[in-house]
């Protein structure tokens, strides 16, 4: 039911994370970020499509109090990340559909850091998807991930529309959300949304990479507006908990949770305005 998105640009802030400094005592942040993604068709067939989305992302630590900021590495905006996307589904029969995701990006402090000092990171998962239903859809699949160290994690797929407004929408590892359509134009979501951050601090050629790493949980309410056949505007507000935090070197984090709010603008692709994402 969520309408299609073919260029995204997203402004996400967390106040208030706190973090305790050996010299300096404890610290205030805002952890401020930026992101834009575009999505570009390379093949549709009746039963076969394949769809490229390039991405870019900025990120810092705000840092909130007076004198010299302990964090310098997570400033100024040099937290950034150059990714690709690629994502195609196959049409297996009318009731079932195999989806294949794939994602790579080079992450890290760009001012102290090269491309080619950065590691490749990449995503691969392969998931099977199932209409029980005309209301209801399940599947399952495996996801890895490359990026300092290797994960793999099963994964679990399912939409069940309760009624014509209501309806839930589940994607584990990543998404657990109950939907409200106020209007054919007005959505609402109570969710709860994994956010990981990878970042590469030092040269690998020194030995152990300096690496950076959180995991957060987005839980709260977002509220989607399309204007038209145009684009929309989503936003969100809620808590965000901290799972893991390596976000600070050399730091003892004191408040890593607490309140986030995102605000996404998109446009809709010109070929399929009007129609929701399948």
């Amino acid at each position: 039911m969520e309408p299609s998105k073919w260029i995204t640009f997203r402004t996400t802030h967390a106040p208030g994370k706190v973090y305790r400094f050996a010299n300096s005592g404890a610290k205030t942040f805002t952890n401020e970020e930026m992101y834009v993604r575009a999505w570009l068709p390379v093949l549709h067939k009746k039963n076969f499509a394949i769809v490229l989305g390039p991405n870019y992302r900025m990120e810092q630590l705000e840092f909130k109090g007076s004198g010299e900021n302990p964090a310098k590495k997570f400033e100024g905006w040099n937290l950034r990340t150059f990714g690709l996307d690629l994502n195609s589904f196959v049409k297996l029969d009318s009731t079932s559909w195999l989806v294949l995701t794939s994602h790579i990006n080079k992450t890290g402090n760009f001012a102290m850091l090269s491309a080619k000092e950065i590691p490749l990171n990449y995503t691969v998962s392969a998931s099977y998807l199932k209409r029980l239903a005309p209301n209801k859809e399940i599947g399952a699949g495996i996801i890895v991930n490359k990026s300092f160290r290797l994960t793999v994690l099963p994964v679990f797929l399912f939409n069940y529309n309760l009624s014509e407004r209501e309806g839930i929408e589940i994607m584990l590892p990543r998404k657990i959300a109950w939907r409200h359509n106020l209007s054919p134009n007005d959505l609402l979501y109570f969710k709860a949304e994994a956010v990981t951050r990878t970042y590469y601090l030092n040269r690998v050629a020194e030995g152990t990479p300096d690496v950076c790493r959180r995991i957060d949980v987005d839980m709260g309410i977002s509220y989607n507006r399309r204007f038209g056949h145009f684009g929309g505007v989503e936003v969100f507000g809620g808590y965000r908990k901290n799972l893991s935090n390596k976000m600070v070197h050399d730091a003892i984090p004191v408040r890593t949770s607490g309140l986030a709010a995102t605000v996404e603008f998109y446009i809709q692709p010109p070929s399929f305005r009007g129609k929701g994402r399948k």
